[in-house]
């Protein structure tokens, strides 16, 4: 693998772990509702902040096999 290559897979590994640290903020978030330490409403807006985070996972690994089936083989 070339070094631009690996900057590239590095950009998209940085893309999908973004949205992976959102859903473990907003999870904990959710946790700490349920055990009565911030309201509830705090609780809805954490779930929709992780479905949101959850498509954008999702978006970020499918540029990642884009790019990946998009180079070229050695």
């Amino acid at each position: 693998m070339t070094e631009s290559e690996l900057s590239e897979l590095a950009k998209h590994i940085h893309d999908a772990r973004k949205p992976l640290n959102r859903i473990s903020m907003q999870a904990e978030l959710v946790k700490m509702a349920l055990n009565g330490d911030v309201p509830t409403d705090k609780a809805i807006d954490a779930l929709d902040k992780i479905i949101t985070s959850t498509k954008d996972c999702s978006d970020a690994l499918t540029g990642l096999m884009s790019a990946l089936s998009e180079s070229p083989s050695e």
